[in-house]
């Protein structure tokens, strides 16, 4: 897996103060897309021991409340595997802090196990999931971590718990 970009201080994408992986790749294309330099999955660098490391750093202070996963296409079956062993180190090494993944597929989809290899199991690994493309015809500026109205901000865990998508409350 390829990433384009690593903030380090990202108050944007999410509650408080977080650290963002940018992955490389995305095949939804949407329409005045924020970051189109991030279609390409041999965009950027390669996510490899290095990038991990530098991440984990990152995420290490108090301060730090969690950690945001962005694209491109975290999802995507081609960076299913890589995302999900990190996100696995986070939560080992991190355990209270959260983790928001923002995605162009629907929750019911991924939750279904019909896009790529490791949808559920990655599903699993999150707190709060972004689902759905941006569609510029829905661009509402005003929505808290999301860029149009038919994309939504699902409380992971108890969407898994009670079978379907849950809405985080205040978002």
């Amino acid at each position: 897996m390829y990433y384009a970009d690593i903030k380090n201080v990202d108050v944007s994408n999410g509650p408080g103060i977080r650290v963002s992986l940018f992955v490389s790749g995305c095949t939804h294309h949407c329409k005045d897309c924020f970051n189109p330099e991030s279609w390409d999955f041999n965009y950027g660098k390669p996510f490899d021991e290095e990038a991990a490391g530098k991440m984990m750093a990152l995420l290490e202070p108090s301060h730090v409340r969690g950690l945001s996963l962005l694209g491109g296409e975290p999802f995507a079956p081609e960076n299913q595997a890589a995302v999900l062993a990190f996100v696995r180190q986070v939560r080992e090494k991190f355990p209270l802090k959260d983790i928001w993944c923002w995605t162009g597929y629907l929750y019911e989809e991924l939750a279904a196990g019909k896009i790529g290899e490791h949808s559920r199991e990655l599903l699993t690994q999150l707190d709060v999931l972004v689902d759905g493309p941006f569609i510029m015809e829905q661009k509402d500026i005003t929505l808290r971590f999301r860029g149009s109205t038919n994309q939504r901000v699902l409380n992971v865990q108890s969407s898994i718990s009670s079978g379907e998508p849950v809405l985080m409350l205040g978002y």
